[in-house]
């Protein structure tokens, strides 16, 4: 039985068409992935089900019934709720507060509180949420506050689930967490449709899948009757190739280099407890951990925009431990920021702006005080072509652009400045699998130039398809340094807490003991 409906729908924006001719349908208990690009147009039309847009032509039918989705609270009316990328909680409330607010009315939350704990406590057991409903936001994981939001709308009686990205910020262990509830769901009779872009949870946790390109569906199958590769295929136009690029080359001088660097966080805690390391030109040097282990901090520090307590950094043997942020860059440093939305970009600017941001005063952008349009303006040309940032209009504004081509923009400006050290944080992460591959190539060229590159990034997979070297942070501090070839069990040791010279010291303990025996 199919409980949603949608055919013909086109959606424009201007004369921008995103979604064209779109037939999607979604049937009772599955879990359905919507896959593609960023930029394909997976959010519009789940937007245009959930009533944040109208569409332009097309029908959309819920449990066979034709519906006008003219705003949210007629799909919620419908039984649709849907949980967006960016969580929308408030951090000082509880689980319970934030799950009925906005619901007062009906509930008279101040005079009921127990009561709606109650019911939040048993909506929780019965699917598996395992989440406190006295518990404040702000103290409870990512992972958990996922978890909320969906409580919210299945408050809200909803029956059918939008989840946009739900594991774009989630740990592995998070991830198989979640998707064991939403197979609860879904066996309890709820129909999920999961957008995303990450094929490996399409492959193991969904039903059907529905591939979109470009504004359009280019088809939808069964997920035991696909592959990963076919799916890849469908959703760029072409093969796509993630694993391990990199030639062997010998590395040459240290360009990097930290001695006893240690830093706080924000709350005047330490963050990064004595690390010692070097990269040198012509390799990539891998930072992996789980988020939170002090890596942000020690990025932050690297570039100049956290205090360093005590420890050098030094690039090229210049010491810029005490320097600012654009003395970094005048040192050859580029940097790929962890948040490309307020780290990266001025999302108000156009494109050819952020390609010079850090370079705008210099020549040839900038004659004494004067900017140089033409020359950024032919710069922005040239990158937009080069990185192939779509659209191709260095005048269109950062905001308006897809995550994947936003990172782009930043890749670009960075690689753009010919540096010396390239300093990448979770340079990938929320990127569909063609941005994915772009950006990795891309920091395999630089460093098939030369230049030594420093990638943190929590995605294994990542780590160990670009690294020469790999460096494992848990509490602030390097468990050790291992190979890309490195067993993921060894890792996940180290990440956990576990240090390479103890793990090395029982492995050779057990050897002995066996020989003794």
């Amino acid at each position: 039985m199919n409980v949603v409906e949608m055919h013909g729908i086109y959606k424009y924006f201007g004369s921008f068409c995103a979604n064209k001719n779109i037939e999607f349908t979604l049937k009772q208990g599955e879990v359905h992935a919507l896959l593609g690009e960023n930029g394909a147009g997976k959010s519009t039309l789940m937007n245009i089900l959930y009533g944040l847009y109208g569409h332009d032509e097309g029908h959309i039918l819920i449990n066979g019934e034709e519906v006008h989705m003219s705003s949210p609270s007629v799909a919620i009316q419908h039984g649709i709720g849907m949980v967006h990328q960016h969580f929308m909680l408030i951090p000082q409330l509880t689980v319970t507060q934030n799950i009925f607010l906005g619901m007062d009315k009906e509930t008279g939350i101040v005079l009921h509180l127990k009561e709606l704990e109650k019911r939040v406590k048993e909506l929780n057991d019965r699917f598996g949420f395992n989440v406190e409903p006295q518990s404040l936001i702000w103290q409870i994981p990512v992972g958990v506050q996922q978890k909320v939001e969906i409580l919210k709308v299945l408050m809200r009686n909803a029956k059918i689930l939008i989840l946009d990205e739900p594991t774009a910020v989630l740990t592995p262990h998070e991830v198989e967490e979640l998707f064991t509830s939403i197979r609860m769901l879904a066996d309890s009779g709820y129909s999920i449709i999961l957008i995303t872009h990450k094929m490996s949870e399409v492959m193991t946790y969904t039903d059907r899948v529905t591939v979109m390109r470009l504004g359009e569906v280019i088809g939808t199958v069964d997920v035991k009757d696909t592959t990963e590769q076919e799916l890849a295929h469908m959703m760029v136009g072409r093969d796509v190739h993630l694993e391990r690029q990199l030639q062997p080359q010998e590395p040459g001088k240290p360009l990097l280099e930290l001695s006893d660097l240690h830093v706080n966080n924000d709350k005047g805690l330490p963050a990064v407890d004595g690390i010692s390391f070097s990269v040198h030109a012509g390799e990539i040097v891998g930072i992996a951990g789980v988020d939170g282990n002090g890596q942000l901090e020690l990025g932050e520090a690297i570039v100049g925009g956290r205090k360093i307590e005590s420890g050098d950094v030094r690039l090229e043997g210049g010491s810029v431990s005490k320097s600012s942020i654009r003395r970094h860059l005048d040192m050859g440093l580029a940097h790929i920021p962890d948040d490309r939305l307020t780290k990266g970009l001025v999302l108000q600017f156009p494109i050819k702006q952020n390609l010079i941001m850090g370079s705008q005063r210099k020549e040839p952008f900038a004659h004494g005080l004067m900017s140089d349009n033409k020359a950024i303006s032919k710069h922005g040309e040239k990158l937009v072509h080069d990185f192939d940032i779509r659209p191709h209009d260095p005048e269109y504004l950062a905001g308006g652009l897809s995550g994947g081509n936003q990172q782009k923009v930043i890749l670009a400006r960075e690689v753009s400045r010919d540096p010396k050290v390239m300093l990448a944080i979770q340079p990938t992460r929320g990127l569909d699998i063609g941005a994915i591959e772009f950006v990795r190539s891309k920091l395999v060229e630089e460093r098939s130039k030369g230049k030594a590159v420093l990638l943190i990034s929590t995605d294994l997979d990542e780590i160990r398809s670009l690294s020469d070297r790999i460096l494992v942070m848990h509490g602030g501090q390097v468990m050790g340094e291992v190979g890309p070839d490195v067993a993921v069990d060894d890792l996940g040791l180290m990440m956990a807490g576990k240090r390479l010279d103890d793990m090395k010291a029982e492995a050779a303990g057990t050897v002995e003991g066996g020989a003794e025996g």
